[in-house]
């Protein structure tokens, strides 16, 4: 991972992200998705499936197929200064990146079975989300989404030449669904469980960004996928700016409740700064920092 030592001018674009849960024996699984080395925005990683918003999302016929109206979702965002069209879209944003990023169609139950191969073919054709849903009689269902964090990338992007304003949700994959990666954009789906996904970024197995890293670290706490639903729909999400600075010819990130950060409640459990050490991004004590959350 290289770092970006450019000032970002353009402001942020608005963005969905997905984290995609599931209980296996192991304990909770989380899903990554590997981004193809040649993209221009953090190739290689391991990210949670997502995109920017685009202005069909937000379009009328689209909205019209949600499963709750857009005055809930707006609400449910809790950003009182978005518009409740633009929050909706949000949604569907998240829905849509899922889909094509991963297969997964969010928000479905075993009894809706949804003929996934139908809505692929016939996007493949030419029709829109909106065009899709409504021909096959399909809803986008909001309900199970849960809103999480939200990340605004600063001014000094460390690891991107783009600054993106993203919303994390957060939800179980629908059973009798199964994740696969794209080929395009994506490389590889792997489940893993949030300990597992921390070891293997320190043993170098695995490259992961500074929101993977701490989401990680947050998902940690949780033994479950009905702990982590649980305490997402306990509270709205946290807004996390980060703040960089050069310490020593380091550059490192802070986060809220660090004693840098111009925020001086924490966000989440961890450590509050990340520091670029060996072409990643390390906490001051090393993995323990990321394992050890009490």
């Amino acid at each position: 991972m290289e770092l970006n030592t450019e000032i970002i001018t353009t402001a942020p674009l608005d963005s969905a992200s997905v984290v995609l849960l599931r209980d296996s024996a192991q304990g909770m699984q989380v899903l990554l998705l590997r981004r193809h080395q040649a993209s221009n925005v953090l190739g290689g990683a391991y990210v949670f499936p997502g995109g920017k918003l685009d202005a069909a999302d937000q379009s009328p016929g689209l909205l019209a197929q949600l499963s709750q109206d857009i005055g809930t979702l707006h609400q449910r965002l809790a950003e009182p200064h978005l518009s409740a069209e633009r929050a909706a879209g949000l949604f569907v944003a998240a829905i849509r990146e899922a889909f094509e990023e991963c297969r997964i169609l969010l928000g479905q139950t075993g009894d809706d079975s949804p003929d996934l191969q139908a809505l692929q073919d016939a996007l493949a054709s030419g029709q829109s989300w909106a065009e899709a849903f409504q021909n096959l009689s399909l809803r986008l269902s909001t309900d199970t989404l849960v809103p999480w964090t939200r990340w605004i990338t600063p001014r000094q992007a460390s690891v991107t030449h783009k600054r993106f304003d993203t919303r994390f949700f957060i939800t179980r994959v629908p059973e009798g669904q199964t994740a696969e990666h794209d080929n395009h954009e994506t490389t590889e789906a792997l489940w893993i469980t949030p300990r597992e996904a921390l070891i293997r970024y320190w043993d170098r197995q695995i490259e992961l960004a500074p929101p993977q890293i701490m989401g990680l670290v947050q998902l940690g706490r949780h033994s479950d996928t009905h702990s982590a639903l649980a305490e997402a729909q306990s509270r709205h999400p946290p807004v996390v700016e980060p703040e960089p600075f050069d310490q020593d010819g380091v550059r490192t990130i802070c986060y809220p409740g660090d004693p840098r950060h111009s925020v001086a409640r924490s966000a989440f459990p961890g450590p509050t700064r990340l520091m670029f050490k060996n072409k990643r991004f390390e906490p001051e004590l090393g993995l323990a920092a990321l394992l050890d959350h009490d």
